[in-house]
């Protein structure tokens, strides 16, 4: 486990004075222990009385990549749906005190791919995308992908020898969508790592919905493909427990929504470098090279199924 960031304690306990009228300290938590992530930090505090709560601090360099207002309205809408912990507060700047989950169990792949895990996935996927409602919120992936490339020049930071070939072809597959599939928009988690999946002692949640929007729903199964390391059995699972059929046609949608979101998380990857070094860049280096390999599936796949892009 990560160790604690002193100055993070300053700063909860602010916020315990602030949201809750008391001060962290000896007599009031039993302890303070800090969660896994990848952008921001977290907390779980014990109180003495034995409340527990999650207290979040908001990751150096996020205000240029994530609007705090639009996570709000997302992080709500889930909670009202009962698919995200019971939020307490939700600050301007992204901090969040939110209630535990009993028993939490923060998921792995590992246990991802179990079916009885995968037909709960589906579930809670459903309820978000099938809800109903707009949240106003956009998720724009190619235009959040323009963003990251230009915050990517702006830092010096190197793309890839064949990112402009890779680039053009991921552009042919989402023309080939929109005119084939044309996917309709719907409420999203749009980043639902192994990490975001958290077991309670009686139903599965979905919590952090940082990047959270309006979107083609698809893209939340893609990623839950990826994060979990699905084989084709697992995928055929969870699009049979999503969809309740078999089909072609959105096996391709499948995985061009697999395309569209290494792409989109290798840019990503590569703006947060100068925040997160060595290890995001391994992690962009080995998003792109699973990136070049679906699209190489899609050519075939495209091919079998005489689809011109």
């Amino acid at each position: 486990m990560s160790e604690i960031v002193e100055t993070d304690l300053t700063l909860i306990n602010e916020l315990a004075e602030k949201v809750l009228g008391l001060t962290v300290d000896a007599s009031t938590v039993r302890a303070v222990h800090r969660l896994g992530g990848l952008t921001n930090r977290s907390y779980h505090l014990l109180f003495a009385d034995g409340e527990e709560l999650v207290v979040r601090i908001p990751g150096e360099g996020t205000e240029a990549m994530i609007d705090r207002k639009n996570e709000k309205v997302s992080t709500e809408l889930a909670c009202e749906l009962g698919i995200d912990a019971k939020l307490i507060y939700f600050g301007d700047d992204g901090s969040k005190i939110s209630k535990y989950i009993p028993d939490a169990v923060t998921m792995t792949a590992k246990q991802l791919r179990q079916p009885e895990v995968i037909r709960q996935i589906a579930e809670v996927l459903a309820k978000i995308h099938h809800c109903g409602r707009d949240t106003g919120v956009p998720f724009k992936g190619f235009t959040m992908a323009e963003q990251y490339e230009s915050i990517i020049a702006d830092l010096n930071v190197a793309l890839f020898e064949d990112y402009e070939q890779v680039k053009t072809s991921v552009s042919q597959i989402k023309g080939w969508l929109d005119q084939t599939i044309k996917p309709s928009l719907q409420p999203c988690h749009n980043d639902p790592l192994c990490e975001n999946w958290v077991m309670g002692k009686d139903k599965l949640y979905l919590v952090d919905w940082e990047y959270a929007g309006m979107n083609d729903g698809m893209w939340d199964l893609a990623a839950v493909s990826i994060e979990a390391e699905y084989d084709a059995q697992c995928d055929q699972q969870l699009l049979a427990a999503y969809l309740g059929e078999d089909n072609q046609l959105e096996a391709m949608h499948f995985l061009a929504s697999k395309i569209f979101v290494d792409y989109l998380w290798t840019l990503w990857a590569k703006a947060r470098v100068p925040y997160g070094g060595q290890a995001m860049e391994d992690w962009a280096q080995e998003r792109y090279a699973r990136l070049k390999k679906f699209l190489a599936e899609f050519s075939d796949r495209a091919e079998d199924l005489n689809i011109s892009l």
